[in-house]
């Protein structure tokens, strides 16, 4: 027995500190002379558990910051409080990186990043809580493509959130999976919020208001993850998103058209239901395909096992801004009315032949029309408007997004 008892004592000894739980620490971090250096240190040094906490006041930051440890909490005083500030940033990356898991991101702004405000890439567990990025001289072509921008992550919360100015999508989740976007704000940008390849998401409870286009759903070709699906955009305010397009060319969401409130492109199982949407001034809501040639021989351009139903609609569709636009609002009355649909509903794969959608739109909010396109690739210019009936059956909801309780346990503090 004593024999044993030595032995597991030496066992013990020799086990690497690393092995052994350390009590959670809280890093103080406080603006000063050296900012960049004090900032990317802390974040170095923590650990799982610690929380980075940086004080009130203004850190004038020159390059981009990142962190790569799990279970850490970067927490300010409040995004009116705790401002990172990227103006004089040398670098295009970036404000703040985050690479790894189960990390919060709360309480804090992030002003005129040369990049991107919050990336999180590869995360599994990431929290986006109580934050505002803005670029704070205007809407301008070379402010950062996007403001909150998970990409390639899992189980993502954002919450509370408020973005302004950027230059692509003010909110932009790409590539993800199992999403929540709710109670945040997008103003100001080209795109409001954007899911873009994106599987499981619920957007709720947000407001888009002066965006080029409020809320979109997009699936494009050429990106390691595709065919997006299940999403679910609901309780929304989407109100007056007319503002002029200022994405630097060749974007894909320089062809967003100022005035759209809701646009739902290439995408499968996608409900739209329960928002208001008002004073957009060319589509409510927008359900169209991929316009542009492709080579990916993977990909599913159409729009296909889309529903639309129990919205709110006043003052849509009265300046369409897409080409040929204002000769179909002509024609039917002067407004285009709360809902279109492009009616594409083929197209031709690269591999040659021709391909149907496997899913149709269901449109259970009146009055709404198609354009007649049939396939894809053809010019709005040719369109054949005509309305459409609505629906009286609609499919089963997709299930609702849960995060794990730990995850909204560490959100909610």
């Amino acid at each position: 027995m004593k024999a044993f008892a030595l032995s597991l004592a030496a066992t013990m000894l020799a086990t690497p500190m690393l092995a052994m739980p350390l009590a959670a620490r809280t890093i103080m971090v406080a603006p000063g002379a050296s900012d960049q250096e004090t900032l990317q240190t802390a974040l170095i040094d923590a650990k799982p558990g610690d929380t980075v906490r940086l004080a009130a006041g203004r850190y004038a930051l020159v390059d981009g910051v990142s962190l790569d440890v799990a279970g850490v909490t970067i927490s300010g005083a409040g995004p009116g409080k705790t401002i990172l500030d990227f103006t004089r940033q040398k670098g295009e990356g970036e404000g703040l990186l985050i690479t790894s898991n189960n990390v919060v991101i709360r309480d804090l702004a992030v002003e005129n990043a040369k990049g991107n405000g919050i990336k999180s890439k590869g995360s599994d567990g990431i929290s986006f809580v109580n934050l505002r990025v803005e670029w704070t001289g205007g809407p301008k072509s070379t402010n950062g493509a996007y403001g909150v921008y998970p990409v390639s992550s899992k189980h993502v919360l954002i919450d509370k959130v408020f973005v302004k100015g950027a230059s692509d999508a003010g909110i932009y989740v790409g590539q993800s999976q199992q999403i929540i976007v709710r109670n945040s704000r997008a103003e100001g940008n080209v795109a409001g919020i954007e899911i873009e390849n994106s599987y499981d998401a619920d957007v709720h409870h947000n407001v888009a208001t002066g965006n080029t286009g409020g809320l979109l759903v997009f699936d494009l070709p050429d990106l390691p993850q595709q065919g997006g699906h299940a999403i679910r955009l609901f309780r929304n305010k989407i109100i007056a998103n007319n503002h002029p397009n200022f994405a630097a060319p060749g974007n894909i969401v320089a062809s967003v058209p100022p005035g759209t409130g809701v646009m739902v492109m290439a995408n499968r199982d996608v409900h739209v239901f329960d928002n208001d949407i008002k004073d957009n001034a060319g589509n409510g809501v927008m359900i169209v395909a991929y316009q542009s040639a492709f080579t990916d021989k993977s990909y599913n351009p159409l729009a296909r096992a889309i529903a639309v139903h129990g919205n709110r609609y006043a003052g849509n569709g009265g300046k369409p801004g897409f080409p040929g636009g204002a000769e179909i609002a002509g024609a039917m009355g002067g407004a285009l009315p709360p809902v279109m649909w492009d009616g594409v509903i083929g197209y031709a794969p690269p591999t040659g032949g021709e391909r149907a959608a496997d899913g149709g739109v269901v449109i259970g909010d009146g009055p709404a029309f198609t354009l007649g396109l049939v396939m894809q690739g053809v010019p709005t210019t040719a369109a054949r408007p005509a309305l459409l009936a609505t629906a009286t059956a609609l499919p089963l909801l997709p299930p609702r997004i849960v995060l794990p309780a730990a995850q909204e346990a560490r959100a909610a503090r």
